[in-house]
Parts: C-alpha cells; structure tokens; sequence
C-alpha cells in the first residue's frame, strides 16, 4: 500500500469509532486557512496564520493535497507525500470544514513549493510564463486564430471562457488596456504575435477612438464606438454611471496606457506625438493652475471643471485623476524619453499626493477631495471609505517616483502605508486582501468594517504583490518580503482559471471563484488583461532584479524613425542596483551600449530592428 492509501484506512478507522452526531447539528461552513506550520503529529498539524493566531487543523479522511501550479500547467498532485511536507516553517492552505466546536478538518491543502521555505512563484520564469498563457487566452478570445487580427471585431465583454457576449460597444480604455497587456508580454517573451496584436490594437485606436481638435492642439479619446449593425456611432462622452455625460480623467488617462507600453518597444513618432497633444489636453483642461493637480471630470461642451451639467463631479479632485497618470502611463513614458519635463509632472502629482492624501485620523489616505484640497466624504458610493488598493497603489508607486527623484517624504510614506495596511486592510487568517472599508472605525470597535462584502479583487491582490515586492527589494526589510510571498501565494492559489484560461475577477473570502453579475466575465469595462499583465511584467522585475539576483532580457522593436537612443531600463528602480550586460541587434552581438545607463545607440536603418537588451544586477 502507499503512504497516501495508509493514511486514509487509518483516517476511515478513526472516524468510524467517533459517536454519531446529533440531528439538528450546524456544521457551520467552509473555510480557508493560510499560515506557517508550527508542528505536526500525523493526525492533525497546527498552522500560525499571518495575524498571529493558531489553528489546529485535522486531517479529513477525503483529504486531498497538491502543489501550487501555473496557468498552462497540469494538476500536480500531493497527496501522498503530506506527512514528510509538513515541515515546520512551512506556508501553506488549508481549505476545509469548520464546525461549530472549533474543529477545523481539512479536506484540502496547497502546497507552495516543494521543500519549506520554497515559492514555486519566485522561479525565474513564473510571471513570464503566466503572461504568456493570460496573453495567449486574450488574443484566442478576441481574434481566434486570425492572422493578422482585425480589431472589428474586438469586443468590450467577454464571458467566463473567452466567449463574446452581444455587447456591442468597443471602449478605447479596454482596447488600449489589451494593448499594454500584450506589449508587455512581447517584451517578455519576444513572441512576435503579441506584438502584432498590439500593434493592430494602436493603430484601430487612432483611426476610430481618436479625435484630433487642431483648434486646442490637442487629442481627445472617445469614450467608444458602438458598432451595432454594421455601422459606427462613435460615443464621445463616457458611458459609464460615475461619469456618465462627462470626459472623466481616468479615461482619457487609460486610453494611453497601451499605447504608451508599444512605444518604449517601438519608438513610434506617431505615439509619441498623440501622447504629447494628449498631455496638453490634461493640462489645459483638467489641470488647476492655481492650486494644483488635476480636476477629475471636465463638461463635454466647454471643456470646464466647474460647469452644473457634472453634478457630483462638479470641480472634484480625486486619486485616479492625481495618481494614475504615474502607472498607467507617465512613469513608461519617462522610461521611454528620460525627459524632464515627465519627471516634472510625476513629482508634482506625488508632492500632492504626499501633502494631501495621509490624514491624521485614518491609517487610510483620502482618495477624494473639493477643488480647494478639502476633503470629500459625501461622494457617491465612496463616502468616507476607502480602497484598500489605492493605499498599497500609492505606497508601490511613491518607491517608483523615489528612484526618479529621491526624497525622504516619499520614502517615509511607501512605508508607512506597508506596515498600516496587512493589519487594516488583508485578511490575516485566510490571506488576500480586501476590497474596500470604512475608514474610520466604528464605537467600540477594533476592525475596520467591510462596506459591500468580503470579497477580494484580483487588481487589488495586484497591488499588494507589486507594493510588497518593491518595498521588500527597496529597504530588505523581511517583514516587506514575507507580505509579498503571501500575496502572491493567495492570487496564483485562487485566481489562475485553470479550466478556461486567464485569472477570476472576484474570490470569496475562502478563496472559491465568485462568479455571478459582472464579476463573473474575463472582458468588461473593468477587466481586459492590464492589471493581471502588468503584474507579470513587474513581478518579474522586482523578484528577478531586486529581490532574486537572476537577470533578465527585454525585447524591442524600433521602427527606423524611432529615436536613435534605445532606453531598456525595465522600470524605475534604486539607481545603482541594475546594469545593461549585453546587447543584440537582429541576433548579432551589439556593443554600442551604456552598461550604467542602461541605454543602447541604435544604427541608422531602413527596417525594424530586433533588439535583446540583457539586465542583471550589479555586485
């Protein structure tokens, strides 16, 4: 007999001199158990969760166990082998019954690795293949098997499996997001379907989402296109119920998301010069001259903040208008240029952000505000809560500005919001974070309350992983590492689909898929490959470079017309900590780089150029 076959007769013996309960018993409810095995006796094994706490936890006759695996990768199975990987020390999930004794049996373990102290995430090519798989699924949903793609036929809203639904409005911002999404994973992998699809995606964008006001030079984005019927009625103003009637911020900030990604691998003039007159847009328009940042809805007619038609929009600042300019877009444009005037615009959003946002009576930032910087707690469905993963949002992007232009407050409030938020903000038993919480806590109460449920989003989980493993590779401190590893354990337990492919929305607490309502679709105004990529791409940036010591390579395709000067640096990082190690150009040895710099000078050419840029830290 096996180990596996052993231990389960001598579960069945056990179970079968247990009396019988009485009827009209609660046997209470599933639940999830992540922590650190403190010890093990064969029958049961006692875990220390995040939080502190411990639980015993019960082997369950039909208990099953397998090790964490990748999108693209078959069930691996672990049963048979529980009792040697319950090493002390070890992380792990147990997923099971909790009945109203407190009797915790397990009828389902995780495993993260193979020997404790092992995350099968932190291999090298983790992320890279994840993003290979989300990008394979998203292009096999949208396009099929065509070659090339036709972006006719992309639509906003995907169901579970890829399948299109009948909605019949392309939105720029998903469109674009689709493009960030395989940018990155072209820079990755190099595999050039990829880059085709994000360059049939830009140029769709620009020939049917782009209006050109030669007037103001500048560029607006619409909202979509509905293409019902063979016809195309192009919507210029959202469509959205926050901003409906309105040109709010975030979208004219999301639709250069893409955009801005297929330039730093092309260098394309004609990207760069919508980015600029776009840029224009945001400081004509939506910038306050007088007291700073930027307005988050301006009227459609009269291009003003302040006109009655936005209503609860009227002259409002918030986190999307402020902030998102960094990640979604600005920080990959100053990688792409170096310009200044770029590093100018992202201190003044995070000077901002640093002065406004952290409020004395919250461990949470303020992520809305009137015209004068007061504070907004009657808006909408925010009132005074918070998004848990705008504060870890913050914290990952003020060490990004930091290594741009360094300075202390920035530094002081990324860690801040690190050590404040596991505690007010994840779940400590079950792992995950949540989604959002009323930011001050109620009389007589130690937690901070759930507002909608205690459901976990997968951009959220995004944030953490991203926060953690920056902070964790910037300062070395243990505790930042020990958040990123468990916040990557959750997301790739509990979110990678491994039946249709790509990552769910929404888990419930325990980490079963939520699947109902807009929650339950792969496309959708909120969902289209960006977050999930961009956490492939950056994840693997941060445990290779700043965490691991593994290199990496990236991949570029300049156009001839792109600028002469390649620059490969994969993301903001402490000055100092990463080198450029070698170069090809059209699979050639290439020499004419800056090591330090992390810049190549491209030759004169009449044809696109392939180029391999290696990284790896400096000793």
């Amino acid at each position: 007999m096996t180990a596996h076959s052993d231990l389960t007769a001598h579960l069945i013996a056990r179970d079968r001199r247990r009396p019988e309960p009485a009827a009209g018993v609660d046997y209470s409810f599933s639940d999830l158990v992540a922590g650190y095995v403190t010890e093990s006796d064969g029958m049961s094994f006692e875990l220390k969760t995040s939080g502190g706490r411990r639980q015993r936890i019960a082997f369950g006759h039909t208990m099953s166990a397998e090790f964490l695996r990748n999108l693209g990768e078959p069930y691996a199975d672990a049963t048979g082998q529980v009792a040697e990987l319950l090493a002390p020390g070890r992380f792990l999930y147990a997923y099971g019954i909790r009945y109203p004794s407190g009797r915790f049996e397990a009828k389902r373990l995780i495993f993260l690795g193979r020997r404790a102290g092992d995350y099968c995430f932190e291999d090298p090519h983790w992320w890279s293949r994840q993003l290979g798989e989300i990008a394979r699924f998203y292009r096999r949903a949208q396009f099929g098997g065509a070659r090339p793609v036709d972006f006719a036929d992309y639509r906003t809203v995907l169901r579970l499996g890829g399948d299109k639904s009948d909605h019949h409005v392309q939105e720029t911002d998903t469109i674009s997001r689709l493009v960030y999404g395989m940018a990155s994973a072209y820079l990755l992998t190099g595999d050039e379907d990829f880059l085709g699809v994000a360059d049939r995606g830009t140029e769709y964008l620009r020939e049917h989402m782009r209006f050109v006001d030669r007037d103001e030079d500048v560029v607006y984005w619409y909202h979509g296109i509905d293409v019902r019927g063979g016809s195309e009625r192009k919507l210029f103003t959202s469509e959205f119920g926050d901003d409906y009637e309105a040109i709010p911020a975030y979208e004219q900030i999301y639709a250069l998301v893409g955009q801005t990604q297929l330039f730093r691998v092309t260098g394309d003039r004609r990207i760069r010069d919508d980015i600029d007159a776009t840029l224009r847009l945001f400081r004509r328009f939506f910038r306050d001259p007088d007291l700073g940042g930027y307005y988050s809805h301006i009227d459609p007619v009269l291009l003003s903040p302040h006109q009655e038609s936005l209503r609860h929009n009227r002259s409002r600042k918030n986190w999307n208008s402020i902030g998102d300019h960094a990640p979604a877009y600005l920080i990959n444009l100053w990688l792409a240029t170096g310009e200044k005037r770029h590093a100018d615009m992202l201190a003044e959003t995070f000077d901002l952000i640093a002065e406004h946002f952290p409020r004395e009576d919250s461990p949470f930032v303020q992520e809305r505000f009137h015209g004068d910087w007061t504070p907004d707690r009657t808006w909408g469905w925010q009132q005074d809560r918070a998004v848990v993963g705008h504060n870890l949002k913050i914290a990952w992007n003020l060490l990004r500005m930091n290594a741009i232009r360094p300075d202390p407050k920035y530094v002081e409030l990324a860690e801040r919001l690190g050590r404040t938020m596991p505690d007010v903000g994840s779940d400590r038993r079950r792992g995950g974070w949540y989604d959002m919480v009323e930011r001050q806590l109620a009389d007589g109460e130690d937690a901070h309350r759930l507002v909608w449920h205690d459901r976990k989003a997968w951009w959220q989980q995004e944030q953490a992983i991203l926060a953690y493993l920056i902070l964790a590779g910037t300062t070395g401190d243990a505790g930042f590492r020990e958040q990123a590893r468990e916040a990557a354990a959750f997301y790739n337990s509990f979110f990678l689909d491994h039946d249709e492919g790509g990552v769910y929305f929404n888990v419930l607490a325990a980490g079963t898929p939520y699947l109902l309502g807009t929650e339950r679709l792969k496309g959708s105004h909120s969902m289209s490959m960006y977050h999930s990529s961009e956490l492939c791409f950056l994840a693997t940036v941060y445990q290779r470079l700043l965490l691991s010591g593994e290199p990496m390579t990236l991949w570029f395709r300049p156009r001839p017309d792109a600028d002469r000067l390649l620059r490969t640096a994969p993301d903001a990082l402490p000055k100092g900590r990463v080198r450029l190690s070698w170069v090809e150009v059209d699979g050639r040895p290439y020499s004419a780089f800056d090591a330090e710099e992390m810049t190549v000078r491209l030759p004169e050419t009449g044809h696109d150029l392939t180029v391999r840029a290696h990284l790896s830290t400096v000793d």
